[in-house]
């Protein structure tokens, strides 16, 4: 199973020109084979008057739903090239429509490729794209003496901090990517002799978005 995987946080659109076509790319992550057809549809809908409407999607952490189609446009020159930024972008889980309206120049297959390459390269461009890391949210219990020793092992490592408990004693709760784990449980053990206890809460996958870590279901 895949430990990391990029994706789009928050779709965009991205618009292009070309010899008077207009191409407008509408970006959106999507969990399901059946959330990128319904936005496909909804895309079909909203811009109904558009003379194509071509699309591109790839779902699945081995990519198991990877379509694409060229509504119309000359075989293999709208909707493939659209996937390949996908795949060259390495994006999983996400969807794209670029909606063409026509502006009475023909662009050749060689002007089509670009235009609808470039489009979607615009798209993302105005969408939010993150990584997402598998890891484990672990709560570790300490006493005080040993506070410090775990703040700097978080600090140096680029560990996220999501809640401190502070009662007789002190619980961290703290999200480690799997590949880390293993490292990270024997450097805190050697910083505090053993005494500090970790235990996996959950597992989860994770992005740094902004400076801030959130949490994610898949």
């Amino acid at each position: 199973m895949r430990q990391t995987y990029r994706t789009v946080y928050e779709g965009g659109q991205g618009i292009l020109t070309e010899k008077k076509s207009r191409f407008l790319a509408d970006v959106r992550p999507v969990s399901s084979e059946e959330e990128a057809l319904a936005f496909i549809e909804e895309m079909k809908k909203k811009y109904w008057d558009a003379r194509h409407n071509c699309y591109a999607y790839t779902v699945g952490s081995n990519r198991e739903y990877t379509r694409c189609s060229d509504d119309g446009e000359p075989s293999g020159t709208a909707g493939r090239p659209m996937l390949d930024v996908l795949l060259g972008e390495d994006l999983y889980n996400t969807a794209v429509v670029v909606t063409r309206y026509f502006g009475g120049v023909l662009l050749g297959t060689g002007g089509l490729v670009r235009a609808y390459s470039g489009a979607v390269q615009e798209g993302l461009k105005a969408s939010k794209l993150i990584t997402k890391i598998r890891g484990n949210l672990l709560r570790i219990d300490t006493d005080y003496t040993d506070l410090g020793k775990i703040q700097y092992l978080a600090g140096e490592n680029g560990l996220a901090v999501l809640d401190t408990e502070y009662s007789d004693k002190v619980v961290m709760h703290i999200l480690v990517s799997l590949d880390d784990e293993a490292r990270i449980r024997k450097a805190l053990t050697e910083a505090t002799g053993g005494r500090a206890v970790a235990e996996k809460e959950k597992e989860t996958w994770f992005a740094v978005i902004d400076g801030r870590t959130e949490m994610f279901e898949g």
